[in-house]
């Protein structure tokens, strides 16, 4: 391991992942200026996405339902459930080209508004529904970083959320040196995230960031189910990370030999330190985090 380098190259990737506390300062100016295309108070709402941006919907939704906003629910974009008689459909898509999203835009109740959130101009998911560009935190890695977080930070301050803790908390994530900050997950056989809440969602992101970008052997759980069942991989050498408070949880997986991860920060600052441990890791496999194996940037279906 001595010949591993201490820091990873430089890629998009790092790029990207490193503008995010600016990228989530300006998204308060995104939402204030987009607030009557987003969800209003009391309206029911289903927002729609693919991977990622299903899982930045996920948080969403019990981020707005918790603040009692209204019913909101999650759906892939490939099952919108379109029945339920929503007031109003918010679809996420980076690539704005996405085939399950187009699908769906073009299938939605005539007469039901719809918003899209995309950093791709010029894209046909800009035509079906109202549209909100944030084509500055664009991507050119393959594996989303900046877009979906800014996007739910565009959502959580259009909640009323003051995030500036939550920045604060990503800029010192950014600053730490990695050889210290990952030294006890860098190298673990296999990750768990859980969380509860938004958190549980950012957890199955944090999860599937992991296996994109270095092929890493992760899953991710609610957290209070991963005694009923999961903890049986728990073992030395391998590790649960947790974001967001996990009551009790902390002795069980110490119990097994597992390390036990935790930060009280905020969830979405949590997510990037992931994304600071997948670009380690990369380096450290010798992969290329900005083009995965067998992943495009959008999936386009015949």
């Amino acid at each position: 391991m001595s010949s591993v380098e201490p820091h990873p190259p430089a890629t998009h990737l790092a790029t990207e992942v490193a503008t995010q506390p600016d990228d989530w300062v300006h998204a308060a100016t995104i939402a204030a200026e987009y607030s009557s295309i987003l969800p209003h108070p009391g309206e029911r709402v289903a927002v729609i996405g693919c991977g990622t941006s299903l899982f930045m919907s996920r948080a969403y939704a019990t981020l707005r339902e918790s603040r009692g906003q209204g019913l909101t629910d999650a759906w892939p974009a490939s099952y919108p459930h379109t029945s339920r008689g929503y007031d109003r459909y918010l679809a996420i898509c980076r690539s704005g080209t996405t085939t399950e999203v187009i699908d769906a835009l073009s299938s939605l109740p005539a007469g039901v508004p719809r918003t899209v959130i995309c950093s791709s101009p010029g894209t046909p998911a800009l035509e079906l529904a109202d549209p909100i560009l944030i084509d500055e935190v664009d991507e050119q890695s393959v594996v989303q970083t900046r877009f979906a977080t800014t996007t739910l930070a565009l959502l959580r301050h259009h909640l009323g959320e003051n995030l500036t803790p939550v920045i604060d908390q990503a800029r010192a994530v950014l600053a730490e040196d990695p050889e210290t900050a990952f030294a006890a997950v860098r190298y673990a056989e296999q990750i768990s995230f859980v969380g509860m809440g938004f958190a549980a969602a950012l957890a199955d992101e944090a999860a599937l960031k992991l296996r994109e970008s270095c092929q890493s052997w992760t899953d991710s759980y609610l957290g209070t189910e991963y005694r009923h069942g999961p903890i049986a991989i728990a073992a030395p050498g391998r590790a649960v990370w947790a974001f967001g408070p996990i009551p009790g949880l902390a002795a069980d997986i110490e119990a097994t030999g597992a390390h036990f991860e935790h930060r009280d920060i905020d969830p979405m600052a949590e997510l990037v330190r992931v994304h600071r441990l997948c670009m380690l890791r990369a380096a450290d496999l010798g992969l290329d985090p900005d083009h995965p194996r067998s992943l495009s940037r959008s999936v386009v279906l015949d």
